[in-house]
């Protein structure tokens, strides 16, 4: 056997116990020293169950039928067992703090050599070293809790890393990241990477912002095979991204709407070193020109006024310092910024959560600060991101009917009004299903259903894509679409750029409590200044705007947009 192969999958199958079908077929894969690998696919698509495989989890912790063979480190991998493979294997989960075991940094780093029973100075040596190898050395004495969410990735990394491992694999790195962090994420992948030669195995949907950095290869998955892989430049021109339910990366969609025929050549996959002639440029440039410029909204009526909103938290935190913001009735915007940045706090002070220390809240007219929590409940809906939080009820006209019962509203009144939100939904068939037999999507718009039966006037949404794949994504984000279009007003908070750009004319970007830009989305994401202060990140369409010799960015991204838009029948 080739000694440089540190997995290989023959002809291997797997089927879970408590399932009807096989969940992988047929797969032949093999990954090298040295390679980064990405794994891509739809959710369920079985690259999560491909994954469990590699790190042991299958079958320790996930019983079931296996067929043919998967060989890790030279040798088979069930043999080895989960302690074995953690050897070879480093995984970092989705969920960093899902990882976390220690008190302090230090102490979670330190983990897997107690379990060895490593002597305590060597112990400290190893420790420090891998916190330098990731960056960490500074914060060894905090408590997990107490670092933000790229260097809790980067713990965990250092936590798999003391054992020396051959193979890393990264579970969705990017899923709870804002877009600047996911970007130093990637970049810190690569170089890991260079510094140990380890072979790099990413699990991740969010395909162009993995090829921020260049990859080996790329295994495309759809229902449990393996329909892909190979260079990412020859994926990118084989057009089977779409059908494969992977959204494609903005600029590549963009060449084509412009007409511009990709070939592996030209090397579509790393914007870098894309190279297009000068006849091309002139093609985009020329498609861009060709377009008519969209026509501006007429404005509506004020319906949510915020004027120099200030709060500090117990603890001394000062969340939010002078917020001035207008949301107009039928908008749907986006409220973006960093962790931490007082997106959350804001929403809080909205919904009477947490009460500001100074400033102004009126909605339509009314002053916010004479309303209960319960009031406003009444007239600002809150959907939080995991829908698992908000379900109370087995059923799903319960869990619809729980607010007017709650609120003594008559049982007669109760059934029409709950059968209109689950129509309005899309989940009117599903009425007397237990919850439980939903998908993730269809409980997301359980949860909205059960807002909208209060008939709100404004729908704060947290994070409403946050792990989705395109499908998942498009079919909420459509959702909540058709609902502004009846005239409910949308506000949505979020780190995906994708989401702001198709869905939200207009973004407020908050940054360290402050709003520092208030404008149109696409005037956000290509300017330089804005994006650098609030830790986000320039669209592609920004750098191929630049390429191509076309010096209004903005009015690019509007002007793709636009298109995108049309060609997708919205």
């Amino acid at each position: 056997m080739d000694k440089d192969i540190v997995i290989s999958f023959d002809k291997f199958g797997f089927q879970y116990t408590a399932q009807a079908e096989p969940t992988l077929y047929d797969i032949n894969l093999t990954v090298r020293k040295g390679e980064k690998v990405l794994i891509a696919g739809p959710s369920g698509c079985g690259k999560s169950t491909l994954a469990h495989c590699i790190n042991g989890l299958i079958p320790a912790a996930y019983p079931g039928r296996i067929i043919g063979s998967l060989t890790v480190g030279g040798r088979d991998a069930v043999e080895q067992g989960l302690f074995g493979l953690s050897k070879t294997v480093g995984t970092v989960l989705q969920d960093s703090d899902g990882q976390f075991i220690g008190l302090t940094v230090a102490e979670d780093i330190a983990f897997a050599l107690e379990n060895d029973g490593v002597d305590t100075a060597e112990m400290h040596e190893q420790v420090k070293k891998a916190a330098a190898l990731v960056g960490v050395e500074k914060v060894l004495s905090h408590a997990p809790h107490e670092i933000s969410g790229g260097q809790k990735q980067r713990v965990g990394l250092a936590g798999v890393m003391v054992n020396s491992v051959d193979v890393l694999l990264f579970d969705e790195p990017l899923a709870n990241l804002d877009p600047a962090t996911g970007k130093q994420t990637i970049q810190f992948i690569e170089e890991i990477q260079q510094r140990t030669g380890c072979a790099v195995v990413i699990i991740e949907h969010r395909l162009e912002d993995v090829l921020w950095r260049k990859v080996d290869r790329v295994v495309v998955m759809g229902e449990g095979r393996i329909v892909y892989d190979g260079s990412p430049d020859e994926l990118l021109c084989a057009g089977l991204l779409q059908s494969a339910g992977i959204r494609e990366p903005l600029y590549v969609t963009a060449l084509k709407y412009a007409g511009v025929q990709l070939t592996p050549e030209m090397h579509p996959a790393f914007l870098p070193e894309l190279q297009l002639s000068d006849a091309q440029k002139q093609q985009v440039r020329e498609w861009f020109e060709s377009r008519p410029a969209p026509a501006e909204k007429a404005q509506t009526p004020v319906l949510l006024q915020t004027q120099g909103v200030d709060f500090t938290y117990d603890k001394g935190h000062h969340a939010l310092k002078g917020i001035d913001v207008t949301v107009r009735r039928g908008e749907m915007l986006s409220i973006v910024g960093t962790n931490g940045a007082g997106k959350s706090t804001f929403s809080k002070a909205v919904c009477g959560f947490v009460r500001p220390q100074g400033g102004s809240m009126m909605l339509d007219g009314e002053d916010l600060s004479s309303l209960s929590i319960k009031e406003r409940a009444d007239r600002i809906g809150y959907v939080m991101q995991n829908p698992n939080q908000m379900l109370c009820k087995p059923m799903i006209f319960d869990e619809v009917a729980f607010g007017l019962r709650n609120r003594g509203i008559p049982e007669e009144e109760v059934r029409p009004r709950v059968e209109e939100a689950l129509r309005i939904c899309g989940l009117y068939p599903f009425r007397n299903w237990p919850v439980s037999a939903l998908s993730y999507g269809q409980k997301k718009r359980v949860t909205i259903a059960s807002i909208l039966v209060l008939r709100p006037q404004l729908i704060l949404l947290d994070e409403p894509t946050a792990g989705q794949d395109l499908a998942h994504y498009t079919e909420i984000m459509e959702f909540l679409r058709s609902l502004n279009e009846q005239g409910v007003t949308v506000v949505l908070i979020t780190h995906d750029m994708h989401l702001m750009l198709e869905y939200t004319p207009r973004a407020v970007v908050f940054h360290d409590g402050r709003i520092i830009a208030d404008c149109s989305a696409a005037e956000v994401l290509n300017s330089p200044e804005i994006v650098a202060a609030a830790n986000l990140k320039e669209t592609s369409l920004y750098h191929l705007s630049m390429l191509c010799g076309i010096d209004k960015p903005e009015a690019f991204t509007r002007c793709f947009i636009a298109r995108d838009q049309e060609v997708r029948g919205k």
